[in-house]
């Protein structure tokens, strides 16, 4: 289409049948113009010759000439469409890489602001004005520039792509619906788009609720980020205090050992130097003495001898010092000091774990027992808080969640994220099993007690034997018996912990697990042993340490 074409606001300037400016326009003897080589083309296909525009027919084919005078005005139209459209093209934008040129403009091609799906063109604003004004045209649909107008007309019979068949899920045109998908089902592209946009339309709220739902998640997770680095923070300052405190313990401690060694070595020293004196002095009467006798026994007077000798027979005063020695009175030393300062650690140590057990106490969770996972051979107290063994089977239904054979049951309650406690008591029993459970474990047959199977508890057994039920079980060496066992789950830690509760002190964690289903408490009273186990387990309220 040329660029003066829709530039022309009257139609006797547009031929009828390509609805364009007239090329070397002719005239039929009925008085309707038509480009030449349109007519010719569209008589060359019809065996009638008919006027297209007011359907009159010829019995020959008309000889036809091109219109001079007619010629002339259409080429003066064209010139000034031109001239025009060169002014019109300086105002306005050229497309740029990725935008839709005019199909139109002739040297710089302009950004195009519709394209027809009828010419399959694509227009700028200034020759996109016949589509707006042109009666005919108007009838042509518009829509936002695309590119590859060509691709909205039938491949097989070259028509407009107008239907949609719903059989096929596909663009079809007028012929198709006739000829390949005749027995289809089929809707105006029209009535597909809208509901298509319509589930567009529904599919995009849901993908801005998913957004909404991350963006939500992403506060979510920066608050825990906050959080945390409050905690970081706090535990830091903790952590400094603490070994703060450590420190000057073991400086204090350490100068006071070193105090206490060199007082006793001052003493040391003091009592050598009062027993070497008085040795000295000894020596010096034992000289004198010495002397005198040495004298008296070069004497040649009998008399002398005689009468100085009874002088002489009395020792002057010595001790013994036989018993008498010096030993340094430092062993032991180093020992007791590091033992006053590892007592000094453990007071530190449990008061530590009381300010951590009265963080974990903030989260317990009211925990009761589920009959209907209890092995017939466990009595569960009304309340659901006590379970105990005996002999006698009870006659059960053999559901799916209920133990067969070993002597367990789980809590109603369940945890799949967060953190949770409970506390139960196991005062007066010799065999217990504590911990907690995954959804998805064996309850029939034999049970072992090992995180792979599924199970993180630890047990008591003969009384005295504290055992962690890890896949190699391990013995665990307690001051005290715990008479009130405390655990605690962190589900995204990974953590599971078990606290003496009246000892405030921990006896065994789990850490570095995987969680990736619900867990559950997990309680085995284990078996009376004719009645010497026969205590039941409590689950007890959980009231903070002061």
């Amino acid at each position: 289409m040329s660029a003066a074409s829709c530039l022309l606001s009257e139609d006797p300037f547009l031929c009828s049948i390509c609805l364009d400016v007239f090329t070397d326009p002719v005239t039929t003897p009925c008085g309707h113009n038509f480009c030449k080589n349109c007519i010719n083309e569209h008589w060359n296909s019809d065996v009638q010759y008919l006027c297209p525009v007011c359907k009159e027919m010829f019995n020959t084919r008309p000889d036809l000439r091109v219109n001079t005078l007619f010629s002339e005005m259409v080429s003066q139209f064209r010139q000034e469409a031109q001239q025009k459209a060169s002014s019109s093209s300086s105002e306005q934008q050229a497309a740029k890489p990725g935008e839709v040129p005019c199909d139109v403009c002739t040297g710089t091609k302009l950004k195009a602001l519709k394209s027809c799906l009828v010419c399959l063109t694509s227009y700028c604003e200034t020759h996109l004005e016949p589509h707006l004004t042109a009666p005919r045209l108007k009838r042509h649909q518009l829509i936002d520039p695309v590119e590859n107008l060509e691709d909205r007309m039938c491949m097989k019979h070259d028509k407009p792509l107008e239907l949609f068949c719903k059989t096929d899920q596909t663009c079809v045109c007028a012929l198709c619906s006739v000829l390949d998908h005749k027995t289809h089902e089929f809707v105006p592209l029209k009535e597909e788009y809208e509901g298509k946009k319509a589930e567009l339309g529904k599919t995009e709220a849901e993908i801005q609720e998913m957004i909404q739902k991350r963006r939500l998640k992403i506060q979510e997770i920066k608050h825990s980020v906050d959080l945390s680095k409050e905690a970081a923070d706090r535990e830091k300052a903790e952590g400094v205090q603490v070994f703060t405190a450590l420190m000057e313990s073991v400086e204090r401690s350490l100068n006071e050992l070193i105090e206490t060694i060199e007082e006793k070595q001052r003493t040391t020293e003091k009592q050598a130097e009062d027993f070497i004196k008085e040795l000295e002095q000894e020596i010096s009467e034992l000289k004198k003495r010495s002397s005198e006798v040495e004298k008296l026994s070069h004497s040649e007077d009998h008399l002398h001898l005689l009468l100085n000798f009874l002088s002489l027979k009395a020792a002057p005063p010595t001790k013994d010092w036989t018993e008498v020695s010096v030993r340094p009175p430092y062993e032991g030393s180093v020992v007791k000091a590091v033992a006053q300062l590892e007592e000094t650690l453990s007071e530190q140590m449990k008061k530590l774990f009381e300010a951590e057990l009265k963080r974990v106490q903030q989260y317990a969770v009211d925990v009761t027992l589920d009959p209907d996972t209890a092995n017939p051979k466990l009595i569960l107290s009304d309340d659901g808080k006590q379970v105990n063994h005996v002999d006698v089977r009870k006659n059960l239904p053999d559901n799916p969640e209920r133990f067969s054979s070993g002597p367990c049951v789980l809590g109603k309650q369940s945890l799949s994220s967060g953190r949770f406690c409970f506390e139960v008591q196991v005062k007066e029993k010799t065999k217990w099993s504590l911990g907690v459970a995954r959804e998805s474990i064996n309850r029939k047959g034999q049970i072992l007690l090992n995180p792979q199977n599924g199970y993180w508890t630890i047990c008591l057994r003969n009384g005295n034997e504290y055992k962690c039920c890890n896949n190699t079980p391990l013995c665990l060496s307690l001051k005290s018996q715990p008479q009130k066992v405390g655990v605690f789950v962190d589900y995204e830690e990974g953590l599971v912990s078990f606290y003496d509760v009246d000892a405030a002190a921990l006896i065994y964690s789990f850490t570095g697990c995987s969680f990736t289903e619900k867990l559950y408490p997990y309680f085995s009273p284990s078996p009376n042993d004719g009645g010497k186990n026969s205590a039941p387990l409590i689950i007890c309220p959980v009231n903070e340490t002061e």
